[in-house]
């Protein structure tokens, strides 16, 4: 989100504060957030709050600087309106063309996409009036986010609550893509470590944290795919928007996988499936009794050769390759194996790299050549990985 302009109007519910946390995530992505409040939004948090974390003046008076209007500048300023929270009041203003503030004059000026993030009392969530005024919006092309269920400022437990800001910014994040290269294209991504059990608390598996599938679930998501994420157990919340089929062993992975190859046009395989369980499983706790034990390992099925060797016509399968060493011969030699078009090659041992950071390395390794992708985010890569499918599904 580098360099986008985005619009951030806060209005006055007890959720503004969140509103904080929304405009400095907005912020450290690279985007240029300009914030306009209404009088009440003051109330809650002061100007000074956003004009620190976006670096921008707050816009709050139509009539401070009459010769600047600033309603009309904020709305060519933006390529996205956002309001969070979106109170019953400028949903309600926003759906009948009532303009008398600086917020709802500047929404009504704006001609470039507008998310809502609805926060209120679940009775006035509920309420015929406010539901009127959503289906208004809903009609005009308005997308809403939230809200949510949960505890309200008023103590109920109810819905009413605005989602969090890290959900808004990955809704903000899908609404900016400009690539829509992958729309009508079904993707399937594995993603997260598989856990073969030995005995009801024990089991083999391995570092992976899930975090390089599920921003690639996420940026082919924001690309207009249809997406599958086929997970193992992770500690991360899914990309809004995408289909989610949650597994625990190589062998719920291998039924998964093998089913959704039926249908999907990519299969994108991050996930990192144990090679090996235990060759029996016992129904009780094993017992410490001071000595050694010997646990004997059997193979688990290979996921990958069973899609290669079910291929159909057209159908892109990725694979990844994590080395310890021979990083580029071994990914070769995987990418005949398992009958892959593209192998996603990384050495785990780099700093920085392989299982649970936030950024990756690779070489992406094609029967045609191979591209080396430096040091990155691992949302980067991602869309380095699908511009590479991109340009497969082209070259068929």
């Amino acid at each position: 989100m580098k360099g986008r302009k985005i619009a951030l109007g806060v209005t006055g519910g007890i959720a503004a504060y969140k509103a904080c946390e929304l405009a400095s995530r907005l912020k450290k992505r690279g985007a240029d957030v300009r914030v306009v409040m209404t009088e009440a939004a003051t109330r809650f948090v002061a100007p000074l709050t956003f004009e620190s974390l976006t670096g921008n003046r707050v816009e709050l008076d139509m009539f401070s600087r009459p010769w600047e209007m600033g309603h009309i500048s904020l709305a060519k300023f933006a390529e996205l309106f956002v309001v969070a929270p979106a109170t019953a009041d400028i949903i309600g203003k926003f759906a009948c063309g009532i303009a008398d503030d600086m917020l709802s004059t500047a929404l009504m000026a704006a001609t470039c996409p507008v998310l809502l993030a609805p926060a209120m009392n679940g009775g006035m969530w509920k309420s015929a009036a406010v539901q009127a005024n959503i289906q208004t919006l809903a009609s005009r092309g308005i997308p809403m986010i939230g809200p949510g269920r949960g505890r309200l400022a008023c103590g109920d437990d109810d819905i009413g609550r605005m989602v969090e800001p890290a959900e808004i910014v990955d809704e903000i994040e899908r609404l900016l893509h400009a690539k829509k290269d992958l729309a009508g294209v079904h993707v399937a991504v594995t993603a997260g470590p598989t856990r073969e059990f030995a005995d009801p608390v024990r089991f083999l598996s391995n570092r992976s944290t899930g975090k390089m599938g599920y921003a690639i679930a996420r940026a082919a998501r924001n690309r207009g795919a249809k997406v599958t994420l086929i997970t193992g157990p992770t500690s991360i919340e899914p990309p809004r928007g995408v289909e989610v089929v949650n597994i625990t062993s190589t062998q719920d992975l291998y039924h998964a996988a093998t089913a959704c190859a039926e249908h999907a046009d990519v299969m994108i395989q991050s996930a990192a499936p144990a090679d090996f369980r235990p060759a029996e499983y016992c129904e009780t706790k094993i017992k410490k009794t001071g000595e050694g034990m010997a646990l004997q390992l059997a193979s688990t099925p290979d996921v990958a050769r069973a899609l290669g060797e079910n291929k159909r016509p057209g159908q892109i399968l990725v694979a990844f390759a994590a080395e310890t060493n021979d990083l580029r011969e071994n990914a070769k030699g995987k990418l005949l194996r398992k009958n892959a078009d593209l192998i996603v090659a990384n050495d785990v041992t780099i700093p920085g790299a392989g299982f649970g950071t936030d950024t990756n390395c690779a070489f992406l390794i094609t029967r045609d050549g191979e591209v080396e992708v430096p040091l990155c985010e691992k949302t980067e890569l991602a869309d380095r990985i699908l511009d590479a499918v991109v340009d497969l599904r082209h070259a068929e």
